[in-house]
């Protein structure tokens, strides 16, 4: 019998890929989100929190296998927000996964669960999960990733985690956003950090490969030696930038749109001591005022921290590769912001 997926999150950047890629190769894909942004794929509109709406669709879907994909925003949600849906959630939609005999469960991770703010350099699936998580989005996925993990082989259920590092590409409206937002207020002279530390970024259509990949080999792994249920998978495009050339990357790019815009300066370097001391600075002040910060201590480490993995457990057991690079993915991030009218890129 063929496989009848739903994507749940997949009106977000992810979940929309995942979904897209589904419907074009023929399958039997329908979406599970709270706001629905396009109208080929079938949709179904619920909180993931709601047991009865979750069951509701499981069962008019005749859903086999479940993409879950969903999250709050990582900067943005209140943390309550991420204990209702990353962990309240994600029970949910297990144990009605559970209930309905659903086959396969494919769970959207993240590589920051592991990150405690030192370099983490060519690290596989054996690093344990940081025993201080940084925000309250990857101690979240951490007790998710637990959910998962512990439900699989319950009642036929197969269960596998996958931890996407630096998801980008079209469609995407956090990343670029605040690079465009530095791009058009001058600031991209401005470093943090020495940039020597090497940082994964995935192109979001070779994190939806791996997403089916899994899935497909949820039920028929390569080998017995190459599992794949119960499993945890890093997914990069194998291909770790330096912080600052990646975002300069994205800069240059924006260049072949305004040109003339940005005058050659020199680079000023803020050292990370000094950045993490006015991060802190600017919290306290946000904190006072009510508002959110511009800088904060997480986001001076993210900019400074060594992150990147090793994928081979990847590659031999999904038989992952990422066929699109940073560059193409990066020509086409820019491609589709500048798509945007003017309003929508405010």
């Amino acid at each position: 019998m063929p496989e009848v997926y739903l994507v749940v999150g997949g009106s977000g950047l992810l979940g929309r890929h995942i979904a897209k890629q589904l419907h074009d190769r023929g399958d039997n894909v329908s979406v599970l989100d709270i706001v629905q942004r396009y109208d080929d794929i079938p949709f179904h509109q619920g909180d993931i929190c709601d047991e009865a709406t979750v069951l509701s669709v499981f069962k008019k879907c005749g859903t086999t296998c479940v993409i879950h994909c969903a999250s709050p925003q990582a900067k943005s949600a209140a943390p309550e927000l991420f204990w209702k849906v990353n962990v309240g959630g994600t029970n949910t939609l297990i144990s009605t996964s559970i209930q309905c005999g659903v086959n396969k469960f494919v769970y959207t991770s993240s590589s920051g669960v592991v990150f405690d703010g030192s370099d983490l350099q060519n690290i596989d699936e054996s690093h344990p999960y940081t025993r201080r998580a940084l925000d309250v989005y990857m101690d979240t996925k951490i007790q998710a990733e637990k959910i998962v993990l512990s439900a699989n082989g319950k009642d036929g259920l197969l269960t596998v985690v996958l931890r996407p590092s630096g998801i980008f590409g079209p469609g995407d409206r956090q990343l670029i956003a605040g690079l465009y937002n530095t791009y058009m207020t001058g600031r991209t002279h401005i470093q943090i950090g020495n940039n020597k530390n090497l940082t994964d970024w995935t192109a979001v259509v070779n994190v939806a490969d791996a997403h089916i990949l899994a899935a497909d080999r949820l039920s028929a792994p390569v080998s017995p030696d190459t599992p794949v249920a119960g499993q945890i998978f890093f997914i990069t495009n194998d291909d770790p930038w330096y912080f600052w050339d990646f975002t300069n990357g994205i800069w240059s790019r924006l260049d072949a749109y305004f040109p003339g815009k940005r005058q050659k300066r020199k680079v000023t370097i803020i050292p990370r001591w000094l950045g993490m001391c006015l991060g802190a600075i600017f919290e306290f002040e946000a904190w006072i005022r009510g508002r959110k910060p511009s800088m904060t201590r997480f986001t001076i480490t993210f900019s400074c921290a060594a992150r990147w993995h090793n994928i081979s457990k990847a590659k031999r057991a999904l038989g992952y590769t990422p066929h699109v690079s940073v560059s193409n993915e990066m020509d086409e991030l820019v491609k589709w912001w500048m798509s945007l009218d003017e309003s929508e890129r405010a």
